[in-house]
């Protein structure tokens, strides 16, 4: 399956869990939903994905990405008013992190349903093919 055929599925899955749900949830509501959803379609997803953040080699920080889904797409989901530059950043960081192409940040709010796709960077890497964090 490719990028758009697997997105394409993602983003009905999040109109689908909207429609069915509703507005007003915490984020964990549409995570559960939203998993329940992609496995039905037999998609692959991985939930609160571990990601560490390196410093000169180090480990400094870990974060965790909502949704994983095929090993190869990051879904960042938010139940916010709006989405914010500093959600898309924190998108592509992510993508950065684990060296994934395609990302999308999907907000379940008042208004419905908004998704943002992102692309990482490759040139945002140093010489040794790893990703430099927290460059956007």
């Amino acid at each position: 399956m490719e990028f758009e055929e697997i997105t394409h599925e993602i983003i009905g899955a999040a109109y689908k869990v909207f429609k069915t749900v509703g507005f007003g949830f915490l984020e964990s509501v549409y995570k559960k939903a939203m998993i329940i959803e992609l496995k039905k379609k037999g998609l692959k997803v991985e939930e609160e994905k571990p990601l560490k953040v390196y410093y000169e080699d180090q480990v400094v920080g870990d974060f965790f990405i909502d949704l994983f889904v095929q090993d190869e797409i990051v879904v960042e989901l938010k139940a916010i008013q709006s989405i914010a530059k500093e959600h898309e950043v924190q998108l592509v960081n992510y993508l950065n992190g684990v060296r994934k192409e395609v990302g999308l940040l999907i907000k379940f709010g008042q208004s419905g349903v908004q998704v943002k796709r992102k692309y990482r960077n490759p040139a945002q890497e140093d010489e040794n093919n790893k990703p430099l964090p927290w460059d956007t």
